[in-house]
């Protein structure tokens, strides 16, 4: 399992996940629209040189693993710590939110404004087709949490996307929709990972 943690980026975009990645060779990146996120079979020396016929000018990408200078065309904005953590509990015994509606398409753009509001991680227009995506709303329609699946590799399934309006934080969606997630996929006889950065300690006491 740990081998496919270290590098998932890679993993899912060249295994169960190709059908959303552009890209072959040593390199995979997720096709525009969804999460801009790029794999590296040997992320210590990327081929950034393949993604180029891939990309168009002023895209941003993020990748794990890699660190050192950027090539000739590319610039590092942006240099950060992540966490990959992993569920050991037992499944949760009943479904923590079960008012939560599925996300689908016509919800796409609520999710991306969400997201671009909140900055759980990268996010797509097209990043719920990556999974089965989960939405808390309020009376008048409003989206006011959600969480989903994004990567997939073996039987690793990563829960992303995971985020609260700032008008309803503090009552506790974000934990039961994550909760929810996780019954789903110990269910399926699959082992649930997230990624969060070193410095939100929020979500990775969440």
């Amino acid at each position: 399992m740990l081998p496919l943690l270290d590098n998932l980026m890679w993993h899912a975009l060249s295994g169960a996940q190709s059908r959303f990645a552009l890209g072959s060779g040593a390199v995979r990146r997720m096709a525009p629209g969804f999460s801009p996120l790029i794999g590296f079979e040997d992320p210590e020396r990327p081929d950034l040189a393949a993604l180029t016929a891939l990309c168009e000018p002023g895209e941003r990408f993020y990748c794990s693993v890699w660190a050192g200078p950027a090539p000739a065309g590319w610039r590092i904005e942006a240099e950060a710590q992540m966490f990959s953590m992993v569920w050991h509990g037992p499944c949760p015994t009943h479904d923590e939110a079960p008012e939560a509606l599925p996300l689908t398409a016509a919800h796409a753009q609520q999710a991306l404004d969400l997201a671009l509001l909140t900055k759980p991680g990268p996010f797509g227009l097209r990043t719920l087709e990556l999974g089965d995506y989960f939405g808390c709303f309020d009376k008048q329609g409003r989206l006011m949490a959600m969480a989903g699946e994004r990567m997939q590799a073996g039987n690793l399934r990563e829960i992303s996307g995971v985020c609260t309006h700032p008008d309803f934080q503090g009552r506790g969606l974000a934990k039961r929709l994550m909760l929810k997630l996780v019954r789903r996929q110990v269910q399926r006889g699959e082992q649930p990972v997230l990624h969060v950065m070193s410095a939100n300690a929020g979500a990775r006491g969440l």
